[in-house]
């Protein structure tokens, strides 16, 4: 019989109510009983578990230190200590020579979610890396099982799945999302030095005076003609210049996922040198002055810290056990037929999907998609309709919708019919926007779409398996009335109606968004938590 230990865990401080919460059913999932408070420092606590404390150390996600005898980090402390590494050096020698952590270790002081793969490409929606850890501990499933995202977006599921000793498939209609998730994955299975060996070589080449001399456009002509127009109204000659030449080097590199890492890098940068509102979820003009703007100094530094925080986080582990993992290009509606080929059922599902016509998630994109050959001007359209949650619509494809919510309204739960009725009754009578007489068929739209999703769901899970959506509510106003948008209820009561189980929903204090869409934050979340019943 395993002796009892007493155990002394020590939770970050920083961390949000819902997060403390999640942090105290993470460790007593897994030692089978509850920490204990000290009276005398609220976050600390002791835990009576025969458990080894090495495996507290792997798997927690909330927690900065475990305490038996000796103090140790845990590992999630150690890889988020990367980043104030990856600020203050480059140099592969520099890192390689403190990582991985012994002694010293820089605990961070403060939230730290774009550690290492995490900080591959701004993206909107972005999940928190803590949060898919904390909920893979609180499904008690073992490692080697099967994680599921159908709506991946840049792959965090897939990547924390990988880290922690899980297979993991993740499914996106976004091809850029794709893209993103598929090298975050595989950049866990490169080396540091190749990383850093290509990194120098075409950082080597972007600085030599000669380089800047050629003024061909040869990577631009290579598009499409009509995306070579939309192409050249976004950017400045100059910028267009440089951005072409960045373009025919890495176009010439060979295949690599050091070339796809650099390549999302210059994708990354699009944005910033384009004529583009930076901090605007559409793509809408700004008319800035490019003349002072250097391309290739604003690739080289975002290069850099991709690099470096990448870098950090790989010399940082220690060989990591990765199982499979698989990046599938497709529609979630898909879903049943997308899995129908693979040996195995999903044990989990960790997702969140689009929110109800929340963003414009492909159009946040546009730039990148067509410079980056991911998906051209007269594809664009008919992929953003395809998308689940969009919000652009012509009035034909509004009355096409809405035949389609007449004709399946029963399927609906009663009060996803109530809100959309009520809407369209009241958008109807008032003379409004665009938008919002087209919300009611959008709405419909998505519940339909969504409970698709849940239904394939529903159907390859394994018996008993969990569902984790995290999702955000919205809102609109009429008639000088805030009418509000509950997704998440709204998508328990959807599960239900297919014979799932709605085990909670969890509420998500909203955290202080830092990217640049921060204007364009929901202004709440929860974790809808399902879990299928047969």
């Amino acid at each position: 019989m395993s002796q009892v230990a007493h155990l002394v865990c020590r939770i970050k401080p920083y961390i949000q109510p819902f997060e403390r919460k999640l942090a105290l059913r993470e460790i007593q999932q897994l030692t089978g009983t509850q920490a204990l408070q000290h009276a005398d420092d609220e976050n600390c606590f002791t835990i009576n578990s025969d458990i080894d404390p090495d495996i507290l150390l792997e798997r927690l996600a909330y927690w900065e230190s475990v305490k038996d005898g000796d103090l140790s980090w845990t590992k999630q402390s150690k890889r988020e200590a990367t980043i104030a590494l990856s600020r203050n050096m480059m140099h592969y020698s520099e890192l390689s020579s403190v990582l991985p952590f012994k002694n010293q270790v820089p605990i961070p002081n403060k939230r730290c979610l774009r550690y290492g793969p995490h900080d591959i490409h701004e993206y909107r929606g972005k999940f928190f890396p803590q949060l898919v850890r904390a909920l893979l501990n609180l499904s008690g499933l073992p490692t080697g099982s099967f994680v599921l995202d159908p709506m991946c977006g840049s792959g965090t599921t897939l990547v924390e799945a990988n880290l922690a000793g899980y297979n993991a498939i993740g499914v996106d209609l976004n091809p850029l999302s794709a893209f993103i998730a598929t090298t975050k994955c595989e950049i866990l299975r490169t080396t540091p030095l190749s990383i850093f060996g290509s990194y120098t070589r075409i950082q080597s080449t972007l600085q030599d005076s000669g380089f800047h001399q050629n003024s061909a456009l040869n990577y631009f002509q290579t598009l499409p003609n009509d995306d070579q127009h939309y192409i050249e109204s976004w950017f400045s000659p100059e910028v267009l210049s440089d951005l072409d030449k960045i373009a025919t080097l890495l176009n010439d590199m060979p295949q690599s996922v050091c070339k796809d890492l650099f390549w999302l890098c210059l994708s990354d940068i699009l944005r910033p040198v384009s004529y583009q509102k930076t901090e605007d979820l559409r793509i809408r003009r700004d008319p800035k002055n490019m003349e002072d703007i250097d391309t290739i100094s604003v690739f080289l530094n975002q290069l850099s810290r991709t690099v470096r925080y990448v870098l950090a986080f790989l010399l940082g582990e220690t060989p990591i056990n990765l199982q499979a993992y698989q990046v599938i290009r497709g529609d979630a509606r898909e879903l049943a037929n997308i899995l129908a080929n693979l040996q195995r059922h999903p044990d989990i599902v960790i997702t969140s999907p689009p929110y109800a016509t929340a963003l414009p998630y492909l159009d946040t994109d546009r730039l990148s998609l067509v410079y980056l050959k991911l998906l051209t001007r007269h594809e664009h359209r008919k992929t953003d309709y395809q998308m689940i949650g969009n919000r652009e619509i012509s009035d034909s494809q509004r009355t096409n919708l809405w035949d389609v919510y007449l004709n399946q309204y029963q399927y609906l739960p009663q009060a996803i019919r109530d809100l959309i009725d009520d809407l369209d009754k009241t958008y109807r009578d008032i003379d409004v926007g665009f938008r919002r007489k087209n919300l009611p068929a959008l709405l419909a739209k998505y519940f339909l779409d969504m409970k698709t999703v849940l239904r394939d769901i529903n159907y390859a899970i394994n018996d008993n398996g969990h569902v984790f959506i995290v999702v955000g509510n919205n809102h609109t106003v009429a008639r000088g009335k805030r009418i509000e948008i509950r997704t998440a209820e709204l998508i328990g009561s959807l599960g239900e109606s297919i014979g799932m189980r709605l085990l909670e929903l969890i509420p998500m204090e909203m955290l202080n968004p830092r990217d640049i869409f921060k204007k364009n934050s929901v202004t709440s979340e929860y974790i809808v938590h399902l879990q299928v019943c047969r």
